[in-house]
């Protein structure tokens, strides 16, 4: 039994690190076991794709009832009839908020691949020293200079498209076309930038097919249709996901063995050796048991789930958890911290519209504290923004009817402009969380508990996001500008990071250098988990940059047999 439950590697998590993961060892020859507690969903089998409201049993709304099941993740910003089956039930899978924590969760292989904004955006060099400048949190073990040439192979795999800007707080990738501007924010570009020069207002940087590579089509990945169903799952492979490239590139090879439905409970740790020789999981259908063994252990399941397994894989040498025997894991918890912004109404341009749903807008890079510290608040802050014109939504509740009505429908009103803004938090050893002393869910497993908050400087910074916002529409010459400051508990960014760490103490990290645990050499941890600060910047190009650098390690210590 154990022969038959035994591979070279086992990835926990299918999603952007772990599919990376499972690819990269495939393709170097390893004999790779995913593991994932969600349902199987294979590419192109995606069940409310293409399908118009009158064809849903619910026209796009969710009742009540069922929303009552998934009362977390109700409130996503994709959440509709079309793509809540890829969000957990939150009353099978609770988890427990001594501070207000927002944890939204995929219910399917390929994770939160399948359902992610796509942004994408490569970490600066500054992001990897603002530890160590201003003294908060574990100085990466690394630098950009690290990074970047994973960054080289990761997106070229992916495909971003993007513009070439040669900005230093932003650096250029490797990129396909950049999605266009549409007329307004053309002009919009002009007039922020000719009233603030230190700020840039560049198209997004997307994970969106604009010119299909021939490793994209030898995939079966076309362009993208601008169709904006993403979060439905997308046929053409257009959009990167672990689905339709990552694990297809991985199972192409023969030797990766995928497993749904299968809750990771805990790492298996040999007292003998000093390493980790498997993991423990249930099988969520059946309630068996099952445990499997490998010479190495990726953790990929996501930043709290993998702490949570973590922190349950116990033994007589770790009692408080794999690895942890300096209490660090589950340590400086973060997000994106966001709610600042502002919107307005452009004047004009009414003789023009747009075609297609366009994946991406603009965004606007950080512009605070780069050369030095020069506001009332640590570290900085991006906008994601765009221009559209009102639709007819607002006939939803609008009064009339007729030929009138109907023609007043049918014509699109004012143009309007957001931004949004998407903040770093500062790493804090007291944002942290950890495994509850007796509630378990219905397979065992104990449950994780946050105790998370957004402080002093967060607050500043969202303010600051709001008066800025309001600042530049007001120069852009916009009308009925509002600005907005909410402040959403973490979590609501949906770009939670921390809770093992990378840094090169190991009384103050989880991890080295390379993602390997300090005290289990076969142990890694690519995701979210390993990272020591969040940027502002989207992580998710960064997580899979990590991986295959990680990969690369642990195969050159595989083959000298030092693992």
């Amino acid at each position: 039994m154990k022969s038959k439950n035994t591979f070279d590697v086992i990835v926990v998590g299918s999603g952007m690190s772990g599919g990376y993961a499972a690819k990269e060892f495939c393709e170097k020859g390893y004999k790779t076991l995913v593991l994932d507690r969600g349902e199987m969903v294979k590419h192109r089998e995606y069940k409310t794709e293409g399908k118009a409201p009158w064809e849903m049993p619910f026209r796009g709304e969710v009742p009540d009832e069922i929303k009552a099941t998934q009362e977390i993740q109700k409130d996503v910003y994709i959440y509709n009839d079309f793509t809540r089956h890829h969000l957990i039930n939150d009353q099978d899978h609770p988890y427990v908020q001594k501070k207000p924590f927002i944890w939204y969760r995929s219910s399917t292989i390929g994770g939160k691949s399948l359902i992610w904004g796509r942004q994408s955006y490569r970490w600066s060099a500054l992001d990897f020293q603002s530890n160590k400048l201003d003294g908060h949190g574990i100085d990466w073990p690394v630098r950009y200079e690290d990074i970047a040439p994973w960054y080289d192979k990761v997106e070229p795999f992916v495909g971003i498209s993007g513009s070439y800007e040669n900005l230093k707080v932003l650096p250029d990738g490797k990129f396909l076309p950049a999605l266009p501007l549409n007329v307004v924010e053309r002009d919009m570009k002009k007039k922020i930038e000719t009233a603030f020069p230190d700020r840039h207002f560049i198209p997004a940087r997307v994970a969106h097919l604009t010119q299909p590579t021939e490793e994209h089509l030898a995939l079966g990945r076309a362009q993208c249709q601008a169709r904006s169903e993403c979060p439905r799952g997308c046929s053409f492979g257009a959009y990167y996901s672990s689905n339709s490239a990552a694990l297809p590139a991985a199972e192409s090879t023969g030797n990766l063995t995928l497993t749904a439905n299968a809750q990771v409970q805990s790492v298996i740790y040999d007292e003998k050796t000093g390493k980790a020789s498997g993991v423990r999981y249930v099988d969520m259908l059946t309630n068996e048991t099952v445990e499997v063994f490998a010479k190495v252990v990726f953790m990929c399941a996501s930043t709290l789930a993998s702490v949570q397994i973590l922190l349950n894989s116990t033994s007589k040498t770790f009692p408080n958890g794999i690895g942890n025997r300096h209490d660090i894991l589950g340590r400086y918890i973060m997000d994106h911290c966001g709610g600042g912004g502002a919107s307005g109404m452009v004047p004009g341009y009414l003789e023009n519209y747009y075609k297609g749903r366009r994946p991406g807008g603009v965004y606007i890079p950080r512009f605070r504290n780069i050369n030095k510290q020069e506001e009332s608040f640590k570290r900085g802050y991006g906008f994601q923004c765009g221009a559209s014109r009102a639709g007819w939504q607002w006939a939803k509740n609008g009064k009339g009817i007729g030929e009138s009505f109907k023609a007043r429908v049918r014509q699109p009103g004012n143009w309007y402009f957001t931004l949004w803004g998407f903040g770093e938090s500062l790493p804090d050893y007291d944002n942290r969380v950890y495994l509850h002393e007796s509630k378990k869910d219905k397979w065992g497993m104990p449950l994780l508990v946050t105790d998370v908050e957004i402080k002093a400087n967060e607050k500043a910074m969202i303010k600051d996001m709001s008066d800025t916002a309001v600042e530049m529409l007001t120069a852009a010459g916009l009308e009925n500008i509002k600005g907005f400051e909410g402040e959403a508990p973490p979590g609501g960014a949906i770009h939670e990071m921390g809770g093992a760490c990378m840094g090169n103490d190991v009384k103050t990290s989880y991890l080295n250098k390379w993602n390997q645990c300090h005290e289990v050499s076969n142990l890694f941890v690519t995701d979210g988990a390993a990272f020591s600060s969040v940027s502002c910047v989207n992580p998710s190009i960064t997580f899979m940059a990590f991986t295959s650098r990680a990969v690369d390690y642990a195969d050159k210590q595989l083959s000298a047999k030092t693992i």
